[in-house]
């Protein structure tokens, strides 16, 4: 099992959701981590969803999920971008 640590590395110039650099969402499957959560856009999260409940776990050696590093929400003209960490627990 792994925390998946989402770190915002870019915020386009408009955005409601109030994310600014540095802000993170902490997953540790199946919750968010509240007291180490700055932020959460319920856009972000639905869009980030498919790939949050794999980051979490673990995966075969070549699994390509393995190689992701950074994930955007889906939001086609103010994406914002996260870094993704994964920290073995």
């Amino acid at each position: 099992m792994y925390k998946v640590v989402l770190e915002v590395v870019r915020v386009p110039k408009r955005f409601s959701a109030g994310f600014e650099v540095g802000d993170k969402m902490v997953i540790k499957d199946p919750k968010i981590v509240l007291n180490e959560t700055s932020n959460v856009c319920l856009y972000a999260l639905s869009s980030l969803m498919p790939y949050l409940i794999s980051l979490t776990r673990e995966l075969p050696k070549d699994d390509w999920m393995n190689q992701v590093n950074e994930l955007c929400c889906s939001d086609p003209h103010n994406p914002v971008k996260f870094k993704v960490t994964r920290i073995p627990i």
